[in-house]
């Protein structure tokens, strides 16, 4: 059951961003939030979050690669990269079927 880690993991991100722009950065990031500009910005952040994933997950490869590295590891870090992956295409998904519907509402 991989569906549950993934939802667990998109509310604790979304919980941590909502939490970094409304206390813990000042009242430029709340203001943000408040102007619009809050679901682009997690989209954004949420992207940077799977692109940094991955590129542990090729570091953590080739570093066992050449013997640097455990096994172990590697196999977290690709889980966590692909557990990433899949959150951000679940979401993308979620985006798409929205802006479908609200197409489909007559004026």
């Amino acid at each position: 059951m991989v569906a549950p880690l993934i939802a667990a993991k998109a509310y604790a991100a979304a919980q941590s961003q909502a939490g970094k722009g409304l206390g813990g950065m000042g009242g430029d990031a709340a203001a943000g939030l408040a102007g619009g500009g809050g679901f682009g910005d997690l989209v954004k952040n949420a992207m940077s979050e799977v692109m940094e994933t991955s590129r542990y997950a090729e570091t953590q490869m080739k570093a066992q690669v050449q013997g640097k590295a455990e096994l172990l590891d590697v196999v977290t870090a690709i889980s966590s990269a692909e557990a990433s992956l899949e959150t951000v295409m679940a979401v993308r998904d979620q985006v798409i079927s929205a802006y479908q519907e609200i197409m489909r509402m007559p004026i």
